[in-house]
């Protein structure tokens, strides 16, 4: 039987994940003169509060940058490509945009739309629910009626929920100049097979006189 996986927006059950607070607590971690990096290969999974995003026309490297000085080190994602099987060219960092886009609209061309399912725990997200064609046809779907709201015992504010962009962009690497450790998520676009990657490498290049890297992933 041929098992058909749905283009789903599915943040997967939520992993217990140690804080990193170093750079030798990644996968893969070089040393550079001022500064530290610690990089993860994690597929097409991207790390939210509430879980994984799964992005399949993107691989996904967790990053870690660790200041060993006081003096401010700018971070962006323009600094780091992507190296496939000791390959040129190099794959260039995308926008968080970008990224969203893709995840919310996988297929372009029909532009489905997706449908949440739940509120609370784990994103269940499908095709459209199958409408009937009249009352009682048994071809349709029913379509799910939203449990109502439970009032807040502390009398709080609900707050709204975050969007997809808002989720990816706060989990992708922060661009700014700073001295302290920065961590975040960098994407690149690659639609071919996961199985014919047999190494990669991420490449980074700080400018301004700063030393390139080579670290690699697998």
């Amino acid at each position: 039987m041929r098992v058909v996986l749905l283009f789903a927006l599915v943040p997967l059950l939520a992993q217990d994940n140690a804080p990193r607070s170093r750079a030798a607590d990644y996968a893969a971690h070089v040393s550079l003169t001022g500064m530290e990096i610690g990089a993860e290969y994690l597929l097409h999974s991207i790390p939210t509060e509430n879980g994984f995003y799964i992005a399949k026309d993107y691989l996904v490297v967790d990053v870690g940058i660790f200041p060993s000085t006081l003096e401010k080190i700018k971070i962006s994602s323009g600094q780091f490509q992507l190296r496939i099987n000791h390959g040129q060219p190099e794959l260039l960092a995308d926008t968080p945009g970008s990224v969203a886009g893709s995840v919310k609209y996988p297929d372009w061309e029909q532009q489905r739309k997706a449908t949440v399912i739940g509120q609370a725990g784990p994103v269940i997200v499908g095709a459209p629910q199958q409408t009937g064609r009249f009352p009682g046809d048994p071809t349709g779907q029913p379509i799910p009626i939203p449990a109502p709201e439970q009032p807040d015992p502390s009398g709080a504010e609900p707050r709204a929920p975050k969007s997809v962009d808002e989720m990816i962009a706060h989990a992708a690497l922060p661009e700014f100049a700073t001295e302290r450790p920065a961590k975040g998520c960098l994407f690149f676009h690659y639609r071919g097979k996961t199985k014919s990657i047999h190494s990669l490498e991420l490449i980074y290049d700080g400018g301004e006189g700063r030393p390139k890297a080579t670290i690699p992933l697998f």
